[in-house]
């Protein structure tokens, strides 16, 4: 780890008030300045829309209009289209970290190169379109993606990953291709889907007035998300384009294959796809765990680039839900050390993984 790492790592006590810029202030940007500003930040904010700013004010999710250039971080929440270019806009205009909110990230990544920017994907949202559906606590328990490359500096990860932490997020590490692919069939995918089999609901209610009203709870909780904003969904399905055509193809066949089950009368193979379908619904990961159930991991972070972003991989591959994170200094002097709560039934597991990458871990139960 470098010096300047080590200097700037998240536990140097604060002696003013830390300050962040929110460019474009939607639903997430509104959502990201109200959840910093209860956490006592001062919020600078920006938009292309002087009636955002001015219900920005309103809500309390900025403090002023303005662009601050020394602040500590921002956040670039505009368009996925347009989010490179107002990421390096950002960096040429402040001397903090910045980071990005978009839900397609290889593009914005191979665009930028600089040691202060790291891409990050909050898997937030609400029905409600805007600062509308603006809401300070919107990101506990949620995923928060980043996806730092090999010029993302130690700090900068760091950082990001310790204001996400706080927001109560479960931060997640991918590279932008896997984070592309991945949200291509858990998020992009399924609102196609969902869509989709609302038109077709739509189209043949028109035919039989009745079905709209016959729309139960299971009908309405998976087209749910087809409520959302049409127009984000066109830059969404223009930069991920490749990713999300594999995922419909996916669909597509199993939908085809479900088809000549059901055609087949193969009562066998349709019990067996179901029951598949349940167990995984039901191994979804959850989120929430008491005290008793965590245990806490220092890890001495090594002087090399991208080891504190190795803890989170490791955790990803390893399948261990990480509660907490934060870089602290080390009493022994200029090096960081890792806090890490995580479940205590996956600790020796983890301890291992970390032990087989070089990592020191001491851990210890919190019961």
């Amino acid at each position: 780890m470098s010096r300047r790492y080590a200097a700037q790592l998240r536990s140097t006590p604060v002696t003013t008030q830390r300050r962040a810029n929110i460019v474009g202030l939607g639903l997430i940007g509104g959502s990201v300045g109200l959840a910093l500003r209860e956490r006592g930040w001062y919020v600078h904010g920006e938009d292309n829309d002087q009636r955002r700013v001015d219900r920005a004010m309103a809500i309390g999710a900025i403090d002023e209009q303005t662009m601050c250039a020394d602040s500590d971080v921002t956040f670039v929440a505009t368009p996925v289209l347009t989010i490179a270019d107002q990421v390096q806009r950002c960096l040429n205009a402040t001397t903090g970290i910045v980071t990005d909110v978009g839900s397609v990230k290889g593009a914005i990544v191979a665009a930028i190169e600089d040691p202060r920017f790291v891409g990050g994907h909050p898997m937030a949202g609400s029905e409600l379109e805007g600062l509308d559906g603006a809401d300070a606590t919107m990101f506990a328990g949620a995923v928060w993606v980043l996806t730092p490359t090999a010029t993302t500096a130690d700090s900068t990860f760091a950082t990001m990953a310790s204001i996400a932490a706080d927001f109560g997020a479960d931060v997640v590490v991918l590279s932008a291709d896997r984070h592309d692919q991945v949200v291509a069939v858990v998020s992009h995918v399924p609102h196609l889907a969902a869509a989709t089999l609302m038109g077709l609901a739509s189209e043949r209610g028109e035919e039989h007035a009745a079905l709209l009203r016959l729309a139960a709870g299971g009908f309405r909780d998976m087209t749910r998300i087809a409520s959302g904003h049409p127009g984000i969904w066109l830059d969404i399905c223009a930069e991920n384009r490749e990713a999300i055509l594999g995922g419909l193809d996916g669909l597509i066949d199993g939908l085809r294959r479900m088809r000549e089950i059901i055609r087949d009368d193969d009562r066998a193979a349709l019990h067996e796809r179901l029951r598949r379908a349940r167990d995984a619904r039901a191994n979804l990961p959850t989120r929430g765990m008491r005290p008793n159930e965590l245990a806490e991991v220092r890890i001495p972070i090594p002087d090399r680039t991208g080891a504190a972003a190795e803890v989170f991989t490791l955790a990803a591959e390893l399948g261990v839900n990480i509660a907490s994170f934060e870089v602290v200094h080390s009493v022994e002097g200029n090096r960081g050390v890792a806090i890490v709560l995580i479940d205590v039934n996956t600790a020796d597991l983890f301890r291992g993984g970390l032990v087989a990458r070089g990592f020191r871990p001491a851990i210890q139960r919190l019961d």
